[in-house]
């Protein structure tokens, strides 16, 4: 197999064949995914580095590759030796994508990049610094991809029709809402590329991303009709049937491109400039005027109805013991058989495939011991991996895909003996992890006036970690799903959401200490209505995971006495909650471990 290094080489040639000056590469499949299937893993496997963040920018001198700061670590190790040069994104000094290539683009020069695989909103700023130096942008050739040998087939899967008593709301009633919207933006028709959201208005899921319930698909609603283009080795005979029913037509994937070419509008469109391709955004742009506002389903999704709620609930608790059960597993075992990074994931993994309505994991397991887990994405392999000892911490961040709903959770065992340093850390990490998810605020608030509350204790100590406190999470969909979530700063142009009665968000601090250790403790709470008075309407939230907070790595003197009540609340809720999925030992262990402080 070809090095990093030899790729560039051969990329340039082509670059160099076709005009180009610079090609830049993203993470994005044709539907700007936050994870995507093989086939689109491009930048990857131009780069060698295997985060689902990043931007590549090659010319024929420089190979530079944006990530967040998730991913800074993992970066540095696989980025070693490639030729690519790792820009520290947010980092004081570090210039973004596009203000990188402002500064560098010469007079007249040429932009290459896949269209497909590009959002429009990253497209747009292209347009903008190319034709301010009297440029060309070419994005209708993928020459990288032109260029990978033995890449990988599309995905391609069944597809399953959820029936209402599972979604609790039908397509037609969906698409009626979808509509009102439409008006409401002064749009006639309404394009849709993101999956989750696809998926979420036809009430159907596919397998066509690994842990996302999702399948390749493209969907064009206009105020009487609503078009599906799925790849027809997913339809089966039951799909057809039903989008008959609801009144959908269905179309080949393939058939998209002749399609916006070819359909008549007779007013605006409405897209999301974020969640469309670049492509897909000119063949429609050539058409029509368009209104780029957030996809209307994405807000609707986000608030979850009655019956998504009741299910999730139930979900949760199972999942919760679940994660329980590791931590009675590791404890009675650590330092008697051998566990490692892998077998812990691994057991965990087994919990949930033995769980009632279980149909895959909602990520692959994060199993990260000692200082690995300072590395938030950290993934063992069978050719790297850590064996666990009888001292520090295990960082296991896991969750499933159930008919019932999509579990998220982390939980920081410790295996042994541990620094005072460590206690304090992991004292504060869930101080402020519980301080969240007590919070009220009033109606209008969003994540950004709330991300205080988990990130305070951290702060104090002059510490921080570099990402968001939390993301809104799917119901049987994406793990991380937006609008909602928990951050105090937000990339330019990023809309906030106003937090909903009925959102799923994941409340998770941390701490990690490069070379060191890795903490962090999540759970995931509901948004819901608290008191109505002169003052306005308060909110406030309710947890759903229900699995102990590790009492060996708490220490009181590090915590506060409302830290401390709020910590035997939450465990008392946890015993209630779950004690009778527990028997003989391990119920006797559950009852040490959810004991007061």
């Amino acid at each position: 197999m070809s090095s990093v290094a030899e790729r560039l080489k051969n990329l340039r040639a082509s670059m160099k064949a076709a005009g180009a000056d610079w090609y830049f590469m993203s993470s994005d499949d044709y539907h700007c995914s936050e994870y995507v299937a093989d086939y689109f893993k491009v930048r990857e496997h131009f780069t060698g580095f295997t985060g689902e963040n990043a931007f590549l920018l090659v010319s024929d001198s420089e190979a530079k590759m944006w990530t967040d700061g998730r991913f800074f670590i993992q970066a540095e190790r696989e980025l070693a030796g490639s030729g690519v040069e790792l820009m520290r994104m947010g980092e004081a000094g570090v210039p973004t994508v596009t203000e990188f290539l402002k500064d560098n683009f010469k007079e007249g020069g040429k932009l290459f990049f896949d269209g497909k695989s590009v959002s429009a909103s990253y497209g747009r700023k292209f347009e903008k610094i190319v034709a301010e130096k009297g440029g060309s942008l070419v994005f209708d050739r993928d020459l990288a991809g032109e260029l990978w040998e033995d890449r990988p087939d599309l995905p391609s899967h069944k597809v399953m029709v959820l029936t209402d008593d599972i979604t609790g709301e039908d397509t037609p009633h969906k698409l009626s809402r979808i509509r009102e919207k439409m008006k409401e933006f002064g749009a006639s028709a309404h394009f849709l590329s993101s999956l989750d959201d696809i998926m979420w208005v036809t009430n159907i899921r596919g397998r066509d991303i690994e842990c996302n319930p999702v399948a390749l698909s493209y969907m064009y609603i206009t105020m009487d009709e609503a078009f599906l283009f799925l790849q027809k080795s997913e339809w089966t005979d039951e799909l057809k049937e039903y989008l008959n029913k609801v009144n959908i037509r269905l179309f080949d994937y393939f058939e998209l491109d002749g399609f916006l070419k070819d359909v008549a509008v007779s007013g605006k469109v409405l897209l999301n400039e974020d969640a469309v391709n670049y492509y897909c955004l000119k063949t429609l742009e050539s058409k029509a005027a368009l209104v780029s506002k957030r996809n209307p389903s994405t807000l609707m999704k986000a608030i979850k109805n009655e019956t998504e709620l009741k299910r999730l609930k139930e979900a949760y608790i199972l999942d919760s013991v679940c994660v329980t059960k590791l931590g009675y597993w590791l404890k009675k075992n650590i330092g008697k058989t051998e566990i490692t990074e892998l077998s812990a994931a691994e057991y965990i993994d087994d919990l949930r495939r033995n769980t009632e309505g279980f149909v895959e994991l909602s990520f692959p397991t994060i199993s990260g011991y000692g200082p690995n887990a300072a590395m938030m994405h950290y993934s063992a392999t069978p050719e790297s991996y850590s064996v666990c000892k009888p001292e520090g911490m295990l960082l296991v961040d896991s969750g499933g895909q159930y008919l019932k709903g999509t579990t998220d959770v982390t939980r920081t065992f410790a295996l042994g003996p541990v620094s005072d340093e460590v206690k304090l850390h992991f004292s504060k990490v869930a101080a402020g992890m519980l301080a969240l998810a007590d919070g009220k605020f009033l109606y209008g608030c969003t994540g950004r006036n709330l991300d205080i509350l988990a990130r305070l204790p951290l702060w104090e100590l002059n510490i921080d970690y570099k990402c968001g406190t939390g993301h809104g999470v799917g119901y049987f969909l994406n793990v991380h799903e937006g609008p909602c979530g928990f951050r105090w700063k937000y990339a330019e142009g990023v809309k906030e959401a106003v937090l909903e009665e009925g959102m799923i968000i994941s409340d998770e601090p941390g701490v990690y200490i490069e070379g060191s250790h890795g903490i962090r403790i999540e759970n995931v709470i509901l948004c819901k209505k608290g008191v109505n008075n002169g003052d306005g309407q308060f909110m406030g939230f309710e947890h759903l995971t229900y699995t102990p907070i590790d009492r060996d790595l708490l220490d009181k003197k590090y915590l506060s006495e409302k830290d401390i009540e709020r910590v035997n609340a939450y465990h008392k809720a946890v015993f209630e909650k779950t004690s009778k999925y527990f028997e003989g030992d391990e119920l006797k262990w559950l009852e040490e471990v959810t004991a007061p402080l």
